[in-house]
Parts: structure tokens; C-alpha cells; sequence
């Protein structure tokens, strides 16, 4: 019941999350349905089971790895951002339009963040471990970040034609990228990603960690959600080394 108001509520628009599109919109109501589905055809729990464990907590402190990683602004920079996105996650899409170009503006491009990229598709996003490969891919070709820009922009659209489609707008070696993206040349380094998210306790995208860098790992506190830039930038300035 709740499930069918929070659908028509979205399509009508009356109450949906301020600054979300059409697109958005519609694309939630299509994973609620599918989760709908998904519990549905779960077995019923047996009446003298025992009450289920609590489910475990947001962890405060996690460490992950950044080795091998893309990476955007100074090695040494004071603090370490990482992400773990679904390109097709509407809030992935969002964070990245509406929140990550400030933070580069006022903290990457400034020499006090460094911010890393790792993927997290989820399986329930059809499009979303070929859009991670698509990005790697391009950065075979030294256009990763263009790629992933463009892959985000645009979570709804996503397909192999929307992708080949940008790779011709980037002028990559269109054989090149097909036959790695066709090859699936990086799915061992995606399941990594979304294996170490796991790890760290990290499910939902997107998901951040912030802190400092040792080495190849980065230990600090965990952020879940598409959060607005006010509250990153409070995170920040509380963990840059004061002056």
C-alpha cells in the first residue's frame, strides 16, 4: 500500500524530492517495483523462527584501498575523498552534477582534496557494470573522467549505443574501445571495487569515504548518500589540518 503511494506520488510529481527530474523520478519508481517484486517472491520466515540480529550499524571509521584507482588532483593532498558510485544511480548522477563541482572548485582544484573514483554497480541496475567498464575503457585512451562525466549526466539513457555514442564524441579508437568493452577487459577490477565497498561495510551508492591517505589505503569516516555540498564541506574543513 505504502509502496503504490509513494509510486503515484512520484509520477504526479506533487511530492517528489525537491530538484529531481522526470527521469529520476521514474527511474525510482522502476526500482521500487522491482524491489516490490523481489519481496514478494521471497519464502515467508517460519513462525518459531528466531528473531533476526539487528542489522549492523553505519561504520564511523573504514579503510580502503585506493591502489590502482583513478584519481583526481594532488597525490598529497591533506585529505583523500573516495567514491563508490553506480553510473546508473539516479543519486550518483545527482551528487555528481549538483555537489562534485564545487567541491572540485573549492578543495581539488586547490591542492586539498584529492578525490578517487571506484565503481559500485548495483544488480538491480541492468546498464550499470558496463557503464563502469565503458568508463575504464575510455581510460585506456587517457579520456576517463570525460567518459564517466558524461555517463553520469545522463543515468536513464544508458545502453551500449549511448555508449559507443560517446566514445565517438571523445574521438577514441572506436574498434579499440568496443573490443574492450565487448571483452568485459575490466570486470575484475569492478568486482574489486564492489567487493571492498562490502567490505568496509559500504552497500548503498553513493558512498564516500574521507581521510587521510597512507600509503595506498585511505582511513577515515564513511558518508552515505547523495548529501548536499554544505554538509561535505563541514566534514572537510573539521578534518583539514588546522593552520
Amino acid at each position: 500500500m505504502l509502496m503504490g503511494v509513494m509510486a503515484g506520488r512520484l509520477l504526479s510529481g506533487s511530492s517528489s524530492p525537491s530538484g529531481l527530474t522526470k527521469a529520476e523520478a521514474q527511474q525510482i519508481l522502476d526500482e521500487l517495483k522491482q524491489l516490490r517484486a523481489a519481496v514478494e517472491r521471497a519464502p515467508a520466515p517460519a513462525v518459531a523462527q528466531a528473531a533476526a540480529p539487528a542489522a549492523p550499524t553505519q561504520p564511523q571509521t573504514v579503510s580502503v584501498s585506493i591502489e590502482g584507482s583513478p584519481s583526481m588532483g594532488r597525490d598529497d593532498a591533506p585529505l583523500t575523498l573516495v567514491e563508490f558510485a553506480d553510473i546508473q544511480c539516479p543519486f550518483c548522477g545527482r551528487f555528481h552534477t549538483q555537489t562534485f563541482p564545487q567541491l572540485k572548485e573549492n578543495f581539488i582544484d586547490k591542492g586539498l582534496l584529492r578525490f578517487v573514483s571506484r565503481d559500485l554497480p548495483l544488480p538491480f541496475h541492468g546498464e550499470a557494470e558496463k557503464a563502469a567498464l565503458a568508463a575504464r575503457c575510455a581510460g585506456d585512451q587517457g579520456r576517463y573522467w570525460e567518459m564517466r562525466d558524461a555517463l553520469l549526466k545522463a543515468p536513464s539513457t544508458l545502453s551500449t549505443d549511448t555508449m559507443l555514442a560517446q566514445a565517438a564524441t571523445l574521438s577514441l579508437n572506436a574498434d579499440q574501445f568496443k573490443d574492450c568493452l565487448d571483452q568485459k577487459k575490466y570486470a575484475d577490477v569492478v568486482q574489486k571495487d564492489a567487493s571492498d565497498a562490502q567490505a568496509a561495510g559500504l552497500g548503498g551508492t553513493p558512498s564516500f569515504v574521507l581521510g587521510k591517505t597512507s600509503g595506498n589505503t585511505v582511513q577515515g569516516v564513511a558518508i552515505v548518500g547523495a548529501q548536499p555540498y554544505a554538509s561535505f564541506e563541514s566534514k572537510i574543513k573539521e578534518l583539514l589540518p588546522k593552520e
